[in-house]
């Protein structure tokens, strides 16, 4: 597929010291739209949408939003971790609305292994099927979200 002139735009918000100081592409030089292309077939392969993936990251999230700072148990074997970092974050596609800047990380106990996202994350996956670039700290593999989340 061919990047389209908005899509270039939203790439460029995405750089890093735009819209926060790491960005949003990390180390990864595709175009957006090829970065948007390849997680979108790997999530329909792995038999997920991209709603579902983001109705599951938000189900931790609200489990645990009350009790930002410390650890809470949800569903026996996973141990869920908000921080609020204060502040908010507009989305780089260029929606209206600002989302809190925060990170969530969800460890799943039984397989030793943890997922680290933000409340945005949610929203960029949802509305734009946009898991980050390659090398981004907040990046979300879905075959990793299919595993420590257990869908």
């Amino acid at each position: 597929m061919k990047q389209t002139p908005d899509l270039e735009k939203v790439q460029e918000r995405m750089k890093p010291g735009v819209i926060s100081s790491y960005g949003f592409l990390g180390t990864d030089d595709r175009k957006l739209i090829d970065i948007l292309d390849e997680d979108d077939k790997k999530v329909t392969a792995l038999g997920l949408t991209h709603q579902k993936i983001a109705d599951r990251l938000q189900y931790f999230y609200e489990k645990a939003k009350h009790a930002t700072g410390s650890w809470v148990t949800v569903d026996e074997h996973f141990a869920v971790y908000v921080d609020d970092v204060r502040g908010y974050m507009p989305c780089p596609f260029g929606e209206p609305g600002l989302y809190p800047k925060n990170y969530v990380i969800v460890e799943n106990k039984k397989i030793n292994e943890r997922l680290i996202f933000s409340y945005l994350s949610i929203h960029l996956i949802r509305e734009h099927g946009f898991y980050q670039g390659r090398g981004s700290p907040f990046r979300i593999d879905p075959e990793k979200v299919k595993r420590v989340l257990e869908m």
